[in-house]
């Protein structure tokens, strides 16, 4: 126990919030066990005290003349152990509700006082949480002061005070006492022996000390351990109340939760879209493989020319179509974030293959100019001999030096800059670029020639696969052809879906990354008062379980 009292004063000692609490934290205490008297204003504790330690009648009127009797924790020693005398609980004054509180927590064991005229219910509930949450049932004892006052029925009270106790009834010993007659016993002159011995008899007084006696019997090393292990659970559980945060820190770690919880529900909706959409686009290229396979030709295992080009452009279209949709997502949720937090938030790179938004083309479905742009440049290229159509798209998708030169070649007049940079974004006017804006144009050129190319590049082994049959009498031949040719389709199309899901979470992450560094004056003190918050509750969590266990140890 002690050990996890050291560490628990190394974690309390990490934070300001918690470091005055160390000084309540139990240490090695080899001095006398303490029995704190628990109970309500003028039940009569300290006439208890005077009783069990004999006191003469001058000494009496001295512990007990005062109103309200006790106003702070007073000690007195009795038979090897302390008994101390802690403020009425009941007193209506606040400083003795936390005296009493005090004394309680550094007590070894409890002496609960009540009266015949049976707690009430502030008390009641009082006496339940010193034996419950505080741990003192089996380190207590009740004691019902006054028990001989008038026109008090012995039977009738301890019946109420045991089902009061509820639960504890079994477990913690009750004494009806009357220390008044005690000490009248003992000190008033006027008695005969007779009478002596009959009040003090009656008074209780010696059963109270047998159980005390009783109690303590284990000693310092059997009894203060447990005490120990329960105060240690108390001052972990006010450290706890200490980082229940108010004020300024409260907001900026609310305002942190906020914002986090804001770009959580855009990366959301982000991916939500590029989930959809790149599954999409594997469909399409599943169908459009089905569609090349099922107008194969029975009659030569050919594919038909007009089909070949559907399917190239639909290929094409699908990756134009996702692009559209996932910057469409993107910018809806940039949008959002402005709005609750202003144009601070930057908006997100420019999609590498980004065609012009939706808003631009209100009737006819949207189609990406520049990428008709870059067909008929290739179309052009390849009329004055720069070869084939697909190898100069693949030159443009993959040499940056050629798709710079389109880029300078679209920019030469207004209609061709609009083209490529229908939002001004890159260019500052026909043949000027602003900083990088050359860049990512060259990488929007590549990027559309790029589809063309790869729409081809799928293509290629089709065509391949289609050739004539040689076995043209065997259908089983054409079948096969076809079977190969949805497979292909069916394998690419599980590439293009997971490399867009790649791309697309790249590109989400790297904004977003820039949003929360933009935020970071919103963010940054309520995250690290909130990392710090669950870092020293974690700490404290694990240290309270280890003190249960040690608790639920000595209670087996």
């Amino acid at each position: 126990m002690l050990e996890l009292s050291a560490q628990a004063e190394e974690v309390l000692n990490a934070h300001p919030r918690t470091r005055g609490l160390t000084a309540a934290l139990p240490r090695t205490d080899t001095g006398p066990l303490r029995i704190a008297l628990l109970g309500p204003y003028s039940a009569g504790k300290s006439t208890l005290i005077a009783a069990l330690l004999r006191l003469p009648a001058a000494e009496v009127e001295r512990i007990v003349d005062a109103a309200p009797k006790t106003r702070e924790a007073t000690p007195y020693e009795w038979n090897g152990v302390t008994l101390v005398d802690l403020p009425g609980t009941l007193s209506g004054d606040d400083s003795h509700v936390a005296a009493s509180r005090h004394g309680v927590r550094g007590a070894d064991a409890l002496m609960i006082v009540t009266t015949s005229e049976l707690p009430g219910e502030a008390e009641t509930q009082a006496v339940l949480a010193a034996l419950d949450a505080d741990g003192f049932a089996d380190r207590s004892v009740v004691v019902v002061n006054k028990m001989n006052a008038e026109n008090s029925d012995r039977d009738v009270i301890l019946g109420e005070i045991r089902k009061r106790l509820g639960p504890f009834a079994d477990r913690v010993p009750i004494v009806p006492t009357d220390a008044r007659d005690f000490l009248d016993a003992a000190n008033d002159p006027e008695l005969t022996d007779a009478e002596r011995e009959l009040l003090a008899s009656g008074s209780g007084i010696d059963a109270l000390a047998a159980e005390l006696r009783r109690i303590v019997a284990p000693g310092v090393r059997g009894v203060r351990p447990s005490a120990q292990a329960y105060e240690l659970l108390r001052v972990l559980a006010d450290a706890e109340g200490l980082w229940n945060l108010h004020g300024e820190d409260l907001d900026a770690v609310r305002t942190a939760e906020k914002v986090g919880a804001s770009l959580t529900r855009a990366a959301a909706d982000v991916r939500k879209a590029l989930e959809r959409e790149s599954e999409t686009v594997a469909s399409r290229i599943r169908t459009a493989g089905h569609r090349a396979a099922d107008n194969i030709s029975k009659k030569n295992g050919t594919e038909p020319t007009d089909t070949f080009t559907a399917v190239t452009e639909e290929l094409v279209e699908s990756h134009t179509d996702f692009d559209l949709a996932f910057s469409s997502a993107t910018r809806k949720a940039s949008d959002v974030l402005t709005a609750e937090y202003g144009e601070v938030v930057p908006e997100p790179e420019e999609w590498v293959n980004d065609v012009n938004p939706p808003e631009e083309y209100p009737v006819a479905p949207p189609k990406s100019p520049l990428e008709e742009t870059v067909r008929k440049a290739a179309e052009k290229a390849a009329k004055h001999g720069a070869g084939r159509l697909a190898e100069w798209l693949e030159k443009v998708a993959t040499d940056k030096e050629r798709a710079a030169a389109v880029v300078d070649w679209l920019n030469k007049s207004r209609v061709g800059q609009k083209l490529f940079d229908p939002n001004g974004k890159l260019t500052d006017g026909v043949k000027k670029f602003k900083p990088w804006g050359k860049v990512k144009a060259t990488e929007k050129v590549a990027g559309a020639a790029g589809k063309a190319q790869w729409a081809r590049a799928v293509m290629g082994p089709a065509v391949d696969m289609m050739g004539v049959v040689k076995e043209q009498s065997e259908r089983t031949a054409v079948d096969k052809r076809r079977k190969e040719l949805r497979e292909h389709f069916a394998t690419v199309a599980l590439q293009q879906r997971d490399s867009l899901v790649a791309a697309g979470e790249l590109h989400l992450r790297e904004w977003l990354t820039e949003v929360e560094h933009a935020l970071s004056d919103l963010t940054h003190p309520g995250a690290r008062i909130g990392a710090a918050r669950e870092a020293a509750l974690k700490e404290i969590g694990s240290l309270r379980d280890e003190a249960k266990k040690l608790v639920e140890q000595a209670v087996g």
